[in-house]
Order: C-alpha cells, then sequence, then structure tokens
C-alpha cells in the first residue's frame, strides 16, 4: 500500500526521549530520573482533579460530553473572553493546530514559522499539503526579526505561527508588533500560541476583539498541571470559532479529561501556586546557570529557558548524553531548525530538583 505523496516525503517529529527509554539504556532507577526536557509541571495536577478523575472512573462505559458547555464557561470565564470564542481540543493545543488546518488550509498554500520555534505546526500543516516559508528570531538580540516575517508574505501565504513566549527561546513578542502584523496582512491569520502566557503574566487575547485574523492558541498542559490528559484551547472571532466546530471531533475529550480540566479551572489556588512556583523555579535556574562562564543562557518569561553549549566543549547531543548518564533529562536542540549543534533547552523542576541538576551539570562541565 502506498502512502500519499506527502506522507511519504515527511520526516518524523523528533520528541524527547523517555525516562523509560534513559532508566533502560543507562541502568537507572526511573523514579530518580529528573526530567528538565518536557517543559512540563514538575508539582502534579490539582488534587481537585484528581479526585474528579477517581468520582469519574465509574462512567468510562459512557459516551463522554459532546457540547462541553461548562468547560467553555469556565475558559471562557479564566481567559476574560465571551463563550461563543472559545472552542476546546482533546490532543491538546496539537488538535487545535490540526483543525485550523482542516478548516483553512488549501493544497499548495504557504504558512510562516520564524525559525527557531515550535516545529510540530509544520508537521501537522505539511499534512494538507501545505509550504512552509521561514522567517526568524535574532538570537542575538533575543527578538522576533519583524522584518523577515513581512519579506515572508506572498499571495500564497494563509497562515503565520507566532509563538509568546516563543519555544525555545522564552521570548515574547510585543503586542504592538502583533498589531502590526496583523492588520498588515488581513488576509492571513495570525495564529499566536500562548501555551505559556500565565508564566510570562502576559496575554494578547483582547486581540481577537480589535482583529478578526488573530487567533490564540492555549493548553492545559504547563501551569495547568494536565500534559497527560491532552487538552487544549483556542480563542478567536465567533465566525472562526464556528467555522473550526464543523470539523471538530465530536468526542475529543475524554470523561476523565472533562472533569479534570472542568475541576481544575476552578481551583485557582492551585493555578496561582503553580505560577509562582514555576517562575521561582526558572528564575533560581537562571541565577545558578548565569554563574557558569561557558553557558550562554537565554533569560525567559516561559517554563524552560535556552542554552547556548559550545564554549562547554561539548556538543548538545554529547553533553545532553552525559547528562543522561546521571539521571538528567534535557532538549537536545539540534533537531530544532534555525539552531545548530550547540543549544540545548532545559525546563523548570521542584527546587530540589534543580540544585541536583545545578550539581550534576557542575560535575560534568568541570
Amino acid at each position: 500500500m502506498k502512502a500519499r505523496k506527502i506522507v511519504d516525503e515527511m520526516d518524523s517529529y523528533v520528541p524527547g526521549r523517555s525516562q523509560d527509554e534513559i532508566a533502560e539504556e543507562f541502568n537507572l532507577n526511573k523514579d530518580e530520573i529528573i526530567k528538565l526536557g518536557s517543559n512540563e509541571n514538575p508539582w502534579g495536577p490539582s488534587p481537585k482533579a484528581m479526585q474528579a478523575i477517581r468520582d469519574e472512573i465509574k462512567s468510562i462505559n459512557r459516551y463522554p460530553e459532546s457540547q462541553l458547555k461548562e468547560l467553555v464557561g469556565e475558559i471562557a470565564d479564566y481567559s476574560g473572553v465571551d463563550d461563543n470564542q472559545v472552542i476546546i481540543g482533546g490532543d491538546g493545543a496539537d488538535e487545535i493546530i490540526d483543525i485550523l488546518a482542516k478548516t483553512f488550509i488549501n493544497e499548495g498554500d504557504e504558512f510562516i514559522v520564524p525559525l527557531p520555534s515550535y516545529m510540530y505546526y509544520e508537521y501537522l500543516l505539511q499534512q494538507y499539503g501545505a509550504h512552509p516559508v521561514y522567517a526568524r528570531w535574532d538570537l542575538d538580540r533575543n527578538e522576533l526579526d519583524v522584518d523577515s516575517i513581512f519579506d515572508a508574505v506572498t499571495d500564497k501565504t494563509k497562515m503565520m505561527f507566532l509563538c509568546t513566549p516563543n519555544n525555545p527561546t522564552g521570548t515574547l513578542i510585543e503586542k504592538d508588533v502583533l498589531r502590526e502584523i496583523a492588520s498588515k496582512n488581513p488576509e492571513v491569520l495570525i495564529v499566536v500560541d500562548e501555551a505559556y502566557f500565565e508564566y510570562s503574566e502576559v496575554t494578547n487575547k483582547d486581540l481577537i476583539n480589535e482583529f478578526d485574523n488573530i487567533f490564540i492558541i492555549r493548553t492545559m498542559s504547563k501551569v495547568l498541571g494536565l500534559a497527560g490528559m491532552r487538552i487544549g484551547y483556542g480563542l478567536a472571532c465567533p465566525e472562526i470559532i464556528e467555522y473550526m466546530h464543523r470539523i471538530k471531533p465530536v468526542f475529543s475529550l475524554t470523561r476523565l479529561s472533562f472533569v479534570a480540566a472542568l475541576n481544575t479551572f476552578q481551583d485557582k489556588e492551585y493555578i496561582k501556586d503553580s505560577i509562582e512556583k514555576g517562575i521561582e523555579s526558572r528564575q533560581y535556574l537562571y541565577d545558578e546557570l548565569s554563574k557558569i562562564d561557558s553557558l550562554n543562557v537565554f533569560p525567559s518569561k516561559s517554563n524552560f529557558m535556552l542554552i547556548g553549549v559550545k564554549d562547554t566543549g561539548f556538543t548538545a547531543s554529547e553533553l545532553a548524553l552525559e547528562l543522561m548518564k546521571k539521571g538528567i533529562i534535557v532538549r537536545d536542540c539540534t533537531s530544532f531548525k534555525g539552531l545548530g549543534e550547540y543549544w540545548i533547552r532545559i525546563s523548570i523542576c521542584t527546587l530540589e530538583e534543580d540544585e541536583k541538576f545545578i550539581e550534576i551539570i557542575k560535575e560534568v562541565l568541570n
């Protein structure tokens, strides 16, 4: 059986390595491995979400909710938007991107991604016959190269993806920059990825009332602690949301993910605590790593930071391997387009885990 031409030509997405793989390869205790590679919430989910899951298990023989009205209302309240400006996806933010592609992309369309950024945009849209056009992040200035965005636009441009804070650089895009891009490209859907917005304490959600070509992506996988439940959501003008609901799978949220999400949004103290701990961990890691002369540590507004390792004598792959041998998982960014072989990304952990990581990376570099 021959696959579609685009599938035959595509490269596979390269995820980070799992704890199970590393424990087996290096004969480590899985429970002692410290994960700094996947940008997760290390403090676990909301206790209210866990209790709701336990209470709901008896009902998993029944189909889940299809309309999601109660959860839509919670998300709208959390985001400060109207209910008809919300769409929810059941495979994290990735499903929202996939629905965007199914709804708006025609074969031969172009989309813009500034490099380096989250590469899953490209992976998903290429499946529908769209072609990536690359703009750039200025790594020297640690900011979006706005001119490269305008230079990349053609009459075939259908979408552009602007991640803020950007993954993997941790960089914010100024709201006035987003306004300028949206206003000058009214026929292009400007997809603003706010997966990490809580850590930056900055949001652009008000722009969906100013522009009908801005779409905001968010996830419950980070601050909200539900990466394993795979829940994402999008914010946009009602017309875009209505089009997307025509395409969206009816039962994409499970009964367990639905109650977990609902109870997490209702647990305001958990969310506040999660943000505060994340920012504290990020600051500790930045302060301690910045003391190591051979590392080029980028300041971040997210729950991760990008680190240049060229002066360490290791490539990113070599350093990641040495750290893995000692039970530390970091993200080797060699596979990120727009970065070379000398960049790693680390994410926040508990302060105890942070301290262990600092101790081990100093040991490896010395």
